[in-house]
């Protein structure tokens, strides 16, 4: 009974060998070749699959999905002999898992050898310059190129990026001097507008206040020159409309000598000839009144100013003479003090 037993299991493992060899469970996108007897034989797709056990076999599982793939920085040299290492990443996917299979041994190391022959070619006609700022025309070149190559793999190139692009030491110190000098010269150039910006409208701004200014003081003197005008109609209207008679004018007249007179820096000032008249008609009014006004020396020839006289017609003393009435200089002397 025991080699039945033994022969049982045997058959029962073997059965359950044989049933996970024939059912194939293949994930979603991703794809199986199946070969009998080592000659390809079909490619297996996402599902349930059920195959030949001990006849056929799967020879490779190919993901279907968009990969990346980054490349060691390769060194390149430019049209101007400068050496360059350049990063690159490549987006592709599988499109044909039999061509991916059959058509190359390894189509990621031939993309990445492709990939650097490539760019090899591409910056060897391009300057520096022109590398550093033309990424967009590298990327498309590296794909045309690469797509095309790799159609018969079955694989599709779907983007080239540059991930870096970098110039030997003693370049970048040179470029990032005349970085630094054209900034500097803008700053320059931007500091010296800024400024003569402000000074013209700072010079706008003094013009502008200036002629307003000026408008404002010329408006003012109009108004000034216009009241005192009419500040002037107004009084000369009041006194014709008063109708002041000569004593009154003439005493008027009198009042405003001492005013004449004042300050210390008076030395000398002259008397108007008019005065005369103004003093015969203010001693008339004193004689007629009957007091003792005092007298004036108003006549004769008196050749260097009033003199100091007798009462007139009112028979008083009369105080010191101030004034010419020919409207000669009068000098004032002031005596120093008595210490």
């Amino acid at each position: 009974m025991q080699p039945i037993i033994i022969v049982l299991i045997i058959l029962v493992v073997l059965v359950f060998i044989a049933l996970i060899k024939t059912i194939q469970v293949i994930p979603q996108a991703s794809a199986a070749i199946v070969e009998r007897f080592g000659r390809y034989t079909r490619t297996l797709n996402a599902g349930l699959n059920i195959v030949v056990p001990f006849i056929d076999s799967i020879r490779n599982r190919i993901d279907l999905r968009e990969q990346v793939v980054p490349f060691p920085p390769q060194p390149v040299i430019t049209q101007d002999n400068l050496v360059v290492n350049i990063d690159t990443v490549i987006y592709y996917q599988v499109t044909d898992a039999r061509a991916a299979t059959y058509e190359v041994a390894s189509y990621i190391q031939a993309i990445e050898q492709l990939t650097v022959t490539t760019l090899r070619n591409i910056i060897g006609g391009m300057d520096l310059e022109r590398t550093l700022t033309s990424r967009e025309e590298i990327n498309a070149a590296l794909r045309g190129v690469l797509d095309e190559a790799t159609g018969k793999w079955g694989i599709r190139v779907n983007r080239v990026e540059l991930k870096a692009i970098e110039p030997p030491t003693s370049i970048q110190d040179s470029m990032e001097k005349q970085m630094r000098a054209d900034r500097d010269k803008r700053a320059a150039i931007l500091t010296a507008e800024g400024i003569r910006q402000s000074q013209i409208l700072t010079a706008e701004g003094e013009k502008q206040s200036a002629i307003l200014r000026a408008e404002g003081e010329s408006k003012a003197a109009a108004l000034r020159a216009e009241g005192e005008a009419q500040a002037v109609r107004t009084v000369f209207e009041a006194i014709h409309a008063g109708d002041p008679d000569q004593k009154l004018l003439s005493y008027q007249y009198l009042q405003m000598l001492p005013k004449i007179a004042e300050g210390d820096a008076n030395k000398l000032w002259i008397v108007p000839s008019e005065i005369g008249d103004a003093l015969k008609g203010l001693s008339g009014a004193f004689g007629n009144l009957g007091g003792g006004a005092p007298g004036f020396n108003t006549g004769g020839n008196g050749g260097n100013g009033g003199n100091a006289g007798k009462g007139g017609n009112g028979g008083n003393e009369g105080g010191p003479g101030v004034v010419n009435p020919r409207g000669a200089a009068v000098e004032r002397r002031e005596e120093p003090p008595v210490h």
